[in-house]
């Protein structure tokens, strides 16, 4: 039961933190990307050239996709106990899912910040890919111990 705790107690938190990135005014957020300007600097690409733009728009992305990664698995840790295999994978994409809409609402009211439908499935495309991995983690794990 303490664990189940831990875990959910995880998941709010991670929540949390996806609220408050979501929830920075635009001007904030491309100000806490000042370092990732600066390591491509060092490597030569200026994220202000058409080149450097689109690095730019791939990273934020890919952030959107790795949060919500993290999210399923937290998701994943909490109704695994709960729920037989099939329904924790289907429960937490679910979840995720539901989040990511919230979020991308919430982000309509945050100035300089609009939700858009696409990061909803970028969100969505993170949690199914950590239900992949969860997915075929066990059938490698059910094989081992067929073994």
């Amino acid at each position: 039961m303490k664990k189940q705790r831990i875990r959910i107690v995880l998941l709010i938190a991670w929540m949390i933190i996806i609220f408050l990135f979501s929830h920075q005014p635009a001007e904030i957020s491309n100000q806490n990307n000042e370092f990732i300007v600066y390591l491509f600097n060092l490597l030569g690409i200026d994220l202000h050239s058409a080149f450097g733009e689109l690095i730019d728009f791939i990273i934020r992305k890919a952030a959107h996709f790795t949060e919500y990664f993290i999210l399923y698995i937290l998701f994943y840790n909490v109704f695994k106990d709960y729920k037989s295999f099939s329904k924790s994978l289907i429960y937490s994409l679910i979840g995720v899912f539901l989040y990511a809409c919230t979020d991308e609402f919430h982000q309509l009211f945050v100035p300089g910040r609009t939700g858009k439908p696409v990061d909803v499935l970028i969100d969505t495309a993170g949690g199914l890919t950590a239900l992949t991995v969860i997915y075929i983690v066990s059938i490698f794990k059910k094989r081992a111990f067929a073994q």
